[in-house]
Protein backbone atom coordinates (compact mmCIF):
# COMPACT_ATOMS: atom_id res chain seq x y z
CA UNK A 1 0.00 0.00 0.00
CA UNK A 2 1.42 3.39 -1.03
CA UNK A 3 -0.04 6.47 0.60
CA UNK A 4 -0.36 9.67 -1.43
CA UNK A 5 -1.37 13.25 -0.69
CA UNK A 6 -3.08 15.80 -2.95
CA UNK A 7 -2.13 19.45 -3.17
CA UNK A 8 -5.04 21.16 -4.90
CA UNK A 9 -8.73 20.20 -4.90
CA UNK A 10 -9.90 21.93 -8.06
CA UNK A 11 -11.80 20.55 -11.04
CA UNK A 12 -9.22 17.93 -12.07
CA UNK A 13 -8.93 16.52 -8.53
CA UNK A 14 -12.31 14.83 -8.96
CA UNK A 15 -10.97 12.96 -12.00
CA UNK A 16 -8.23 11.56 -9.80
CA UNK A 17 -10.69 10.61 -7.06
CA UNK A 18 -12.99 8.93 -9.61
CA UNK A 19 -10.17 6.67 -10.80
CA UNK A 20 -8.51 6.03 -7.41
CA UNK A 21 -10.74 2.99 -6.94
CA UNK A 22 -9.02 1.33 -9.93
CA UNK A 23 -5.83 1.03 -7.88
CA UNK A 24 -6.26 -0.71 -4.51
CA UNK A 25 -2.51 -0.38 -3.93
CA UNK A 26 -2.90 3.39 -3.50
CA UNK A 27 -4.43 5.11 -0.48
CA UNK A 28 -5.16 8.81 -0.06
CA UNK A 29 -3.54 10.03 3.15
CA UNK A 30 -4.98 13.53 2.93
CA UNK A 31 -5.43 16.69 0.88
CA UNK A 32 -4.72 20.38 1.15
CA UNK A 33 -5.83 23.46 -0.75
CA UNK A 34 -5.18 27.14 -0.04
CA UNK A 35 -8.91 27.75 -0.62
CA UNK A 36 -10.39 26.64 2.72
CA UNK A 37 -13.98 26.59 1.45
CA UNK A 38 -13.08 24.45 -1.55
CA UNK A 39 -11.00 22.12 0.63
CA UNK A 40 -13.94 21.60 2.97
CA UNK A 41 -16.32 20.97 0.07
CA UNK A 42 -13.99 18.38 -1.46
CA UNK A 43 -13.34 16.56 1.81
CA UNK A 44 -17.03 16.49 2.74
CA UNK A 45 -17.94 14.99 -0.63
CA UNK A 46 -15.18 12.37 -0.79
CA UNK A 47 -14.69 11.69 2.90
CA UNK A 48 -11.05 12.77 2.62
CA UNK A 49 -8.83 13.99 5.43
CA UNK A 50 -7.85 17.69 5.21
CA UNK A 51 -4.40 18.89 6.26
CA UNK A 52 -4.25 22.07 8.32
CA UNK A 53 -1.67 23.59 5.98
CA UNK A 54 0.96 22.69 3.39
CA UNK A 55 3.62 22.11 6.02
CA UNK A 56 1.41 19.55 7.76
CA UNK A 57 1.19 17.64 4.50
CA UNK A 58 4.95 17.75 4.00
CA UNK A 59 5.51 16.60 7.59
CA UNK A 60 3.25 13.57 7.16
CA UNK A 61 5.64 10.63 7.16
CA UNK A 62 2.96 8.28 5.83
CA UNK A 63 2.48 10.22 2.56
CA UNK A 64 5.13 8.95 0.14
CA UNK A 65 4.00 10.66 -3.08
CA UNK A 66 2.74 14.24 -3.36
CA UNK A 67 0.26 14.67 -6.21
CA UNK A 68 0.46 18.28 -7.43
CA UNK A 69 -2.92 19.33 -8.81
CA UNK A 70 -2.45 23.09 -8.44
CA UNK A 71 -2.55 25.62 -11.28
CA UNK A 72 0.53 25.62 -13.58
CA UNK A 73 2.01 28.81 -12.09
CA UNK A 74 2.28 27.02 -8.73
CA UNK A 75 3.78 23.79 -10.04
CA UNK A 76 7.44 24.65 -9.53
CA UNK A 77 7.09 25.91 -5.95
CA UNK A 78 4.96 22.96 -4.81
CA UNK A 79 7.17 20.43 -6.59
CA UNK A 80 10.36 21.87 -5.10
CA UNK A 81 8.96 22.04 -1.57
CA UNK A 82 7.80 18.43 -1.84
CA UNK A 83 11.16 17.16 -3.10
CA UNK A 84 13.01 19.10 -0.39
CA UNK A 85 10.74 17.39 2.15
CA UNK A 86 11.82 13.98 0.82
CA UNK A 87 8.63 13.23 -1.10
CA UNK A 88 8.29 11.72 -4.54
CA UNK A 89 6.24 13.94 -6.85
CA UNK A 90 3.57 13.37 -9.48
CA UNK A 91 2.61 16.63 -11.15
CA UNK A 92 -0.06 17.77 -13.55
CA UNK A 93 1.52 19.15 -16.73
CA UNK A 94 3.86 20.98 -17.07
CA UNK A 95 6.50 20.45 -14.36
CA UNK A 96 7.27 24.17 -14.35
CA UNK A 97 6.67 27.26 -16.47
CA UNK A 98 10.24 27.45 -17.78
CA UNK A 99 12.86 24.88 -18.74
CA UNK A 100 15.49 26.00 -16.22
CA UNK A 101 13.09 25.44 -13.31
CA UNK A 102 12.00 22.07 -14.69
CA UNK A 103 15.64 21.04 -15.07
CA UNK A 104 16.36 22.12 -11.49
CA UNK A 105 13.52 19.90 -10.27
CA UNK A 106 14.74 16.79 -12.08
CA UNK A 107 18.29 17.45 -10.87
CA UNK A 108 17.11 17.85 -7.27
CA UNK A 109 15.08 14.64 -7.52
CA UNK A 110 18.08 12.71 -8.86
CA UNK A 111 20.37 14.05 -6.13
CA UNK A 112 17.94 12.88 -3.44
CA UNK A 113 17.09 9.53 -5.09
CA UNK A 114 13.50 10.66 -5.61
CA UNK A 115 11.22 10.43 -8.65
CA UNK A 116 9.36 13.32 -10.24
CA UNK A 117 6.75 12.28 -12.77
CA UNK A 118 4.56 14.35 -15.04
CA UNK A 119 1.00 13.84 -16.26
CA UNK A 120 -0.87 12.96 -18.39
CA UNK A 121 -1.37 9.20 -17.99
CA UNK A 122 -3.21 8.50 -21.25
CA UNK A 123 -0.09 6.88 -22.78
CA UNK A 124 -0.43 4.12 -20.14
CA UNK A 125 -3.81 3.03 -21.48
CA UNK A 126 -5.12 -0.19 -23.00
CA UNK A 127 -5.43 1.62 -26.33
CA UNK A 128 -1.75 2.57 -26.20
CA UNK A 129 -0.71 -0.99 -25.39
CA UNK A 130 -2.70 -2.27 -28.38
CA UNK A 131 -1.18 0.41 -30.60
CA UNK A 132 2.35 -0.59 -29.56
CA UNK A 133 1.61 -4.28 -30.21
CA UNK A 134 0.41 -3.52 -33.74
CA UNK A 135 3.47 -1.44 -34.50
CA UNK A 136 5.81 -4.09 -33.05
CA UNK A 137 4.22 -6.72 -35.30
CA UNK A 138 5.14 -4.59 -38.31
CA UNK A 139 1.52 -4.09 -39.36
CA UNK A 140 2.30 -0.72 -40.97
CA UNK A 141 6.00 -1.23 -41.63
CA UNK A 142 8.34 1.58 -40.71
CA UNK A 143 6.48 4.67 -39.43
CA UNK A 144 7.26 7.80 -41.42
CA UNK A 145 4.72 10.53 -40.73
CA UNK A 146 2.29 11.35 -37.91
CA UNK A 147 -0.73 13.67 -37.66
CA UNK A 148 -1.78 14.38 -34.09
CA UNK A 149 -4.88 16.48 -33.38
CA UNK A 150 -5.74 18.06 -30.06
CA UNK A 151 -8.74 20.17 -31.06
CA UNK A 152 -11.09 20.49 -28.10
CA UNK A 153 -13.86 22.35 -29.91
CA UNK A 154 -15.14 25.90 -29.30
CA UNK A 155 -15.61 25.45 -25.55
CA UNK A 156 -15.61 29.22 -25.00
CA UNK A 157 -18.97 29.31 -26.81
CA UNK A 158 -20.48 26.79 -24.39
CA UNK A 159 -21.97 27.51 -20.97
CA UNK A 160 -18.59 26.91 -19.30
CA UNK A 161 -19.25 29.36 -16.46
CA UNK A 162 -21.76 26.87 -15.04
CA UNK A 163 -19.74 23.68 -15.45
CA UNK A 164 -19.07 21.86 -12.17
CA UNK A 165 -17.10 18.79 -11.13
CA UNK A 166 -18.64 15.93 -9.12
CA UNK A 167 -17.86 17.63 -5.84
CA UNK A 168 -18.86 21.09 -7.02
CA UNK A 169 -15.63 22.71 -8.25
CA UNK A 170 -16.03 25.29 -10.98
CA UNK A 171 -14.38 24.54 -14.31
CA UNK A 172 -11.48 27.03 -14.39
CA UNK A 173 -12.33 28.47 -17.80
CA UNK A 174 -10.70 31.86 -17.27
CA UNK A 175 -7.47 30.19 -16.15
CA UNK A 176 -7.58 27.69 -19.03
CA UNK A 177 -7.90 30.52 -21.54
CA UNK A 178 -5.00 32.41 -19.90
CA UNK A 179 -2.78 29.32 -19.88
CA UNK A 180 -3.78 28.36 -23.42
CA UNK A 181 -4.58 25.24 -25.40
CA UNK A 182 -0.95 24.22 -25.90
CA UNK A 183 0.15 24.03 -22.25
CA UNK A 184 -3.20 22.47 -21.33
CA UNK A 185 -3.50 19.88 -24.09
CA UNK A 186 -0.30 19.23 -26.08
CA UNK A 187 0.94 16.76 -23.46
CA UNK A 188 -1.86 14.31 -24.24
CA UNK A 189 -0.42 13.86 -27.73
CA UNK A 190 3.24 14.32 -26.88
CA UNK A 191 3.19 11.61 -24.21
CA UNK A 192 2.14 9.12 -26.91
CA UNK A 193 4.58 10.49 -29.46
CA UNK A 194 7.75 10.40 -27.35
CA UNK A 195 6.89 6.92 -26.08
CA UNK A 196 6.39 5.65 -29.65
CA UNK A 197 9.11 7.57 -31.50
CA UNK A 198 11.62 8.84 -28.92
CA UNK A 199 13.03 12.29 -28.25
CA UNK A 200 12.46 15.28 -30.52
CA UNK A 201 15.59 16.85 -32.04
CA UNK A 202 13.96 19.82 -33.77
CA UNK A 203 10.61 21.60 -33.89
CA UNK A 204 9.03 24.52 -35.68
CA UNK A 205 6.15 26.19 -33.87
CA UNK A 206 3.53 28.80 -34.57
CA UNK A 207 0.61 29.95 -32.44
CA UNK A 208 -2.03 32.67 -32.40
CA UNK A 209 -4.95 34.05 -30.41
CA UNK A 210 -7.70 33.85 -33.01
CA UNK A 211 -10.77 34.41 -30.79
CA UNK A 212 -9.91 36.98 -28.09
CA UNK A 213 -13.48 37.35 -26.76
CA UNK A 214 -14.10 34.30 -24.58
CA UNK A 215 -16.39 35.82 -21.99
CA UNK A 216 -13.65 36.18 -19.39
CA UNK A 217 -14.13 39.92 -18.95
CA UNK A 218 -11.75 42.57 -17.68
CA UNK A 219 -8.34 43.19 -19.18
CA UNK A 220 -7.10 39.63 -18.90
CA UNK A 221 -4.38 38.68 -21.38
CA UNK A 222 -5.36 35.41 -23.01
CA UNK A 223 -2.98 32.83 -24.43
CA UNK A 224 -3.13 31.45 -27.99
CA UNK A 225 -6.14 29.30 -28.81
CA UNK A 226 -4.44 27.74 -31.84
CA UNK A 227 -0.98 26.28 -32.28
CA UNK A 228 0.79 23.99 -34.70
CA UNK A 229 4.13 22.28 -34.29
CA UNK A 230 6.26 20.36 -36.79
CA UNK A 231 8.37 17.80 -34.93
CA UNK A 232 11.41 15.85 -36.07
CA UNK A 233 12.22 12.84 -33.91
CA UNK A 234 15.66 11.35 -33.36
CA UNK A 235 14.26 8.16 -34.92
CA UNK A 236 13.58 10.02 -38.18
CA UNK A 237 9.80 10.17 -37.82
CA UNK A 238 8.13 13.52 -38.61
CA UNK A 239 4.92 14.73 -36.97
CA UNK A 240 2.48 17.59 -37.11
CA UNK A 241 0.72 18.44 -33.87
CA UNK A 242 -2.17 20.91 -33.72
CA UNK A 243 -3.86 22.23 -30.59
CA UNK A 244 -6.93 24.44 -30.58
CA UNK A 245 -10.06 25.70 -28.88
CA UNK A 246 -12.10 26.64 -31.94
CA UNK A 247 -12.22 23.88 -34.58
CA UNK A 248 -14.61 20.91 -34.15
CA UNK A 249 -13.44 18.43 -31.55
CA UNK A 250 -10.85 16.05 -32.97
CA UNK A 251 -8.35 14.22 -30.78
CA UNK A 252 -7.22 11.59 -33.27
CA UNK A 253 -3.76 10.23 -33.98
CA UNK A 254 -2.75 8.94 -37.42
CA UNK A 255 0.57 7.14 -37.94
CA UNK A 256 1.48 6.54 -41.58
CA UNK A 257 3.98 3.82 -42.41
CA UNK A 258 5.47 2.15 -45.46
CA UNK A 259 2.81 -0.59 -45.57
CA UNK A 260 -0.24 1.05 -44.01
CA UNK A 261 -1.54 3.32 -41.28
CA UNK A 262 -2.86 3.13 -37.75
CA UNK A 263 -5.57 5.55 -36.67
CA UNK A 264 -6.54 6.16 -33.05
CA UNK A 265 -9.90 7.86 -32.75
CA UNK A 266 -9.48 9.66 -29.41
CA UNK A 267 -6.39 10.34 -27.31
CA UNK A 268 -8.69 11.10 -24.35
CA UNK A 269 -10.26 7.63 -24.38
CA UNK A 270 -8.28 4.83 -22.71
CA UNK A 271 -10.26 2.28 -24.73
CA UNK A 272 -10.36 4.22 -27.98
CA UNK A 273 -10.93 2.20 -31.16
CA UNK A 274 -7.91 1.74 -33.42
CA UNK A 275 -8.13 1.28 -37.17
CA UNK A 276 -5.60 -0.34 -39.47
CA UNK A 277 -5.84 0.86 -43.04
CA UNK A 278 -4.09 0.50 -46.35
CA UNK A 279 -2.13 3.50 -47.68
CA UNK A 280 -4.34 6.23 -49.06
CA UNK A 281 -7.42 5.45 -46.97
CA UNK A 282 -6.47 7.13 -43.68
CA UNK A 283 -8.99 9.96 -43.56
CA UNK A 284 -12.47 10.51 -44.94
CA UNK A 285 -15.32 12.99 -44.96
CA UNK A 286 -17.47 10.45 -43.10
CA UNK A 287 -14.95 10.34 -40.26
CA UNK A 288 -15.10 14.12 -39.90
CA UNK A 289 -18.90 13.94 -39.89
CA UNK A 290 -18.81 11.30 -37.14
CA UNK A 291 -16.54 13.45 -35.00
CA UNK A 292 -18.90 16.40 -35.42
CA UNK A 293 -21.91 14.27 -34.37
CA UNK A 294 -20.09 12.94 -31.31
CA UNK A 295 -19.12 16.47 -30.30
CA UNK A 296 -22.72 17.62 -30.60
CA UNK A 297 -24.22 14.76 -28.55
CA UNK A 298 -21.32 14.59 -26.05
CA UNK A 299 -20.44 10.91 -26.32
CA UNK A 300 -18.68 8.38 -28.53
CA UNK A 301 -20.95 6.56 -30.96
CA UNK A 302 -20.90 2.74 -30.93
CA UNK A 303 -20.71 2.64 -34.75
CA UNK A 304 -17.71 3.56 -36.84
CA UNK A 305 -17.22 4.92 -40.35
CA UNK A 306 -13.43 4.93 -40.08
CA UNK A 307 -11.73 3.30 -43.06
CA UNK A 308 -9.83 0.07 -42.64
CA UNK A 309 -9.99 -2.76 -40.12
CA UNK A 310 -11.11 -1.91 -36.59
CA UNK A 311 -8.87 -3.28 -33.84
CA UNK A 312 -10.27 -3.55 -30.32
CA UNK A 313 -8.10 -2.19 -27.53
CA UNK A 314 -10.39 -3.34 -24.72
CA UNK A 315 -8.48 -5.08 -21.96
CA UNK A 316 -9.98 -8.20 -20.41
CA UNK A 317 -10.46 -8.45 -16.66
CA UNK A 318 -11.96 -6.01 -14.19
CA UNK A 319 -13.52 -3.05 -15.93
CA UNK A 320 -12.04 0.26 -14.87
CA UNK A 321 -13.99 3.23 -13.58
CA UNK A 322 -13.32 6.24 -15.79
CA UNK A 323 -14.62 9.81 -15.79
CA UNK A 324 -17.49 10.57 -18.12
CA UNK A 325 -17.01 11.70 -21.70
CA UNK A 326 -14.86 13.38 -22.89
CA UNK A 327 -12.08 12.74 -20.33
CA UNK A 328 -12.21 8.95 -20.30
CA UNK A 329 -8.70 8.57 -18.89
CA UNK A 330 -7.50 6.67 -15.83
CA UNK A 331 -5.87 9.73 -14.24
CA UNK A 332 -4.48 7.69 -11.33
CA UNK A 333 -2.67 5.24 -13.63
CA UNK A 334 0.49 7.34 -13.75
CA UNK A 335 0.68 7.47 -9.95
CA UNK A 336 0.08 3.73 -9.72
CA UNK A 337 2.92 3.11 -12.19
CA UNK A 338 5.15 5.40 -10.15
CA UNK A 339 4.30 3.60 -6.91
CA UNK A 340 4.89 0.20 -8.52
CA UNK A 341 8.27 1.31 -9.82
CA UNK A 342 9.25 2.53 -6.36
CA UNK A 343 8.43 -0.87 -4.89
CA UNK A 344 10.38 -2.66 -7.64
CA UNK A 345 13.37 -0.32 -7.51
CA UNK A 346 12.88 0.68 -11.16
CA UNK A 347 12.36 4.04 -12.85
CA UNK A 348 8.91 4.96 -14.22
CA UNK A 349 9.07 5.94 -17.90
CA UNK A 350 7.36 9.33 -17.55
CA UNK A 351 9.80 10.59 -14.94
CA UNK A 352 13.17 12.32 -14.85
CA UNK A 353 14.61 12.90 -18.32
CA UNK A 354 11.35 12.03 -20.09
CA UNK A 355 9.27 14.35 -17.90
CA UNK A 356 11.82 17.12 -18.47
CA UNK A 357 11.84 16.54 -22.24
CA UNK A 358 8.04 16.64 -22.40
CA UNK A 359 8.01 19.88 -20.42
CA UNK A 360 10.60 21.44 -22.72
CA UNK A 361 8.60 20.45 -25.81
CA UNK A 362 5.33 21.87 -24.49
CA UNK A 363 6.96 25.15 -23.48
CA UNK A 364 8.67 25.43 -26.88
CA UNK A 365 5.40 24.82 -28.73
CA UNK A 366 3.77 27.52 -26.59
CA UNK A 367 6.43 30.17 -27.24
CA UNK A 368 5.10 31.65 -30.49
CA UNK A 369 6.55 31.41 -33.97
CA UNK A 370 10.08 30.03 -33.97
CA UNK A 371 12.41 27.15 -34.74
CA UNK A 372 13.78 25.34 -31.74
CA UNK A 373 16.31 22.63 -30.99
CA UNK A 374 15.58 20.88 -27.67
CA UNK A 375 18.53 20.58 -25.31
CA UNK A 376 17.12 17.57 -23.44
CA UNK A 377 16.79 13.98 -24.56
CA UNK A 378 16.43 10.45 -23.18
CA UNK A 379 17.53 6.97 -24.18
CA UNK A 380 15.22 5.29 -26.67
CA UNK A 381 14.99 2.09 -28.68
CA UNK A 382 12.54 1.82 -31.61
CA UNK A 383 9.34 -0.03 -30.71
CA UNK A 384 8.23 -1.02 -34.17
CA UNK A 385 8.79 -3.86 -36.62
CA UNK A 386 9.22 -3.13 -40.29
CA UNK A 387 7.22 -6.11 -41.55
Amino acid sequence: MTKIAFVGTGFVADYYMTTLQNHPGLQLAGVWDRDAARLSQFCDFHGARPYADMQSLLDDGDARIVVNLTNPESHYAVNRASLEAGKHVYCEKPLAMNVDEAEALTKLAAERSLTVCCAPANALSAAHEAFVRLMAKGEIGRPRLVYAEMEDGPVFRADWQNWRSRSGARWPGAEEFKIGCTLEHAGYALSWLVDLFGPVVHLSASSALCFPDKGVGGDEVLAPDFSVGLLTFESGVRARLTCGLAAPRDRSLTVLGDRGSLILRDLWDDNSPIHLSAPGRERSFLERALNAIEHRIGRTLPVSVFPGKRVSSHRTGRKKTLPSYPSQIDFMRGIAEQASALEDGTTPFFSGDVALHLTELVLALNAGEHDYTPKTRFDFSPRWGEG
